[in-house]
């Protein structure tokens, strides 16, 4: 993939999530859910894997943080997810593995990840009195549901060409 491409699709990818959370945002606890960010971080982790994944996840946290429709939770709970989801994926090949990695990567580490930004950035005093695992259910059950898009998305995508499985930007197997 030569670089326009790989920019093309990363641009794309970001248009897409950003455009997204305005219909699938779900208020929790100070916190907004997005499946739909879930499912971008396991097309772009796979896709393009865990370094430009990542970018592009990064890069729809911060334009949804400065639209108004994210909080600075949208970064660590995106950053570990797509990294995860890119990195399982270029080791196996498989869509399921880049699902897994997804949730474990935003559900579990990202959700005890926003908690001190919570509690100590944004003053969220129920993040604090919750806990470390306080954002755990939330972000596992938000992760598992655009995961599950995500891994479908990756599928179509395979099965139209846009797509080669198994194979990602900045390496991966060989599929």
């Amino acid at each position: 993939m030569n670089r326009v491409e790989l920019l093309t699709r990363m641009a794309i990818l970001v248009a897409l999530g950003v455009i997204s959370s305005y219909f699938s945002a779900i208020p929790l606890f100070g916190a907004k859910l997005f499946p739909a960010q879930h499912a971008m971080n396991v097309v772009a982790g796979a896709m393009l894997g865990p370094v430009y994944g990542g970018i592009v996840g990064l890069a729809i946290a911060l334009i949804r943080i400065m639209l108004g429709s994210g909080t600075l939770l949208a970064i660590p709970g995106t950053l570990f997810g797509v990294v995860l989801a890119g990195l399982l994926y270029q080791r196996t090949g498989s869509r399921l593995a880049a699902m897994v990695g997804e949730v474990i990567g935003t559900g579990v580490i990202g959700a005890v990840a926003a908690y001190p930004v919570a509690a100590l950035l944004l003053g969220n005093a129920k993040a604090a009195a919750g806990g470390i695992g306080f954002f755990i259910p939330g972000f596992a059950a938000s992760s598992a549901a655009g995961a599950l898009i995500g891994g479908q998305a990756l599928a179509l995508l395979q099965r139209f060409r846009l797509m080669t499985a198994g194979r990602q930007v900045d390496g991966g197997p060989s599929g």
